[in-house]
């Protein structure tokens, strides 16, 4: 009599999953350009990006023939032409670029062929291109035929967003980020000092430092201050500062700032 031997637990298993990864959309293959940008965006949050995965999307870059300003006769390859074309993008310098802004570049999407076929090189992932929206057509005739197989995606329900409390003040130099949440903090952000947030943010305290608000681009959070003195408030990349002076109505009470367009909207809160 012979007794089989147990199945031994297996040591890789392989499980779909999904992530969520911020786009880096370029518009210019300039790397003395892209450069330039970098630092300026990043110059008041150089902790915005702590090794965080990001996808570049090259669906806005212009074709040759819009960089060259006429079709390149001397061009030759054996893609189509509508795929072929496209500037050329140094990834090897790019990915570095991206890297010493503390990126981990991972994939790429809206590309030609050509530029996926480099920045596979490159060692990146291409990621398909969003799929375009369908125009609203008539409902199809009902056909009597039996469908085997059928694949439903259920939304998963929004988690609620968290939210980072600070319950002691903030001196110059100190610097509070709320990654991924809300930030609430109860005592004085003092001069010098800057609290940042990839959503809103209250002070229930006077805010005398720097605001960021939305700093990865969520255009609808706000900053909430009992006491408005700050000097920068941002969100979603559009910045004040103590230059221009915030209104009578505002500085030094109960206020509240918001984006509305690509213009910060300050207003006094009324109980």
């Amino acid at each position: 009599m012979s007794i089989a031997p147990a199945t031994a637990p297996a040591v890789l298993e392989f499980k779909s999953a999904s992530m969520s990864l911020v786009a880096v959309i370029l518009r210019s293959t300039d790397l003395d350009e892209l450069a330039a940008s970098l630092e300026a965006r990043l110059a008041d949050t150089p902790d915005l990006f702590d090794n965080e995965p990001v996808m570049l999307d090259l669906s806005q870059l212009p074709s040759r023939a819009d960089a060259d300003g006429e079709d390149d006769g001397d061009f030759q390859s054996t893609l189509p032409l509508d795929e072929a074309e496209g500037t050329e993008v140094d990834f090897e310098a790019l990915l570095a670029l991206l890297r010493h802004h503390r990126m981990v570049p991972l994939a790429v999407r809206g590309g030609s062929m050509r530029q996926c076929a480099q920045a596979r090189a490159a060692g990146l992932s291409v990621a398909p291109d969003a799929p375009a929206r369908a125009e609203p057509r008539p409902a199809p005739p009902v056909l009597q035929e039996v469908i085997r197989e059928v694949t439903v995606e259920v939304p998963v329900p929004t988690a609620p967003t968290p939210t980072m409390i600070i319950d002691r003040p903030l001196r110059s130099g100190q610097q509070v980020y709320a990654k991924n949440a809300d930030l609430v903090v109860l005592a004085a952000v003092n001069n010098g000092a800057e609290v940042i947030a990839d959503g809103s943010i209250h002070v229930y305290a006077p805010l005398r430092g720097r605001a960021i608000a939305g700093a990865r681009g969520h255009s609808g959070a706000r900053i909430f201050a009992t006491t408005m003195e700050p000097e920068l408030v941002s969100i979603a990349g559009i910045y004040r500062t103590t230059e221009n002076p915030l209104p009578d109505d505002v500085l030094g009470k109960p206020a509240q700032i918001r984006l509305e367009g690509e213009k910060l909207i300050l207003e006094p809160l009324k109980f």
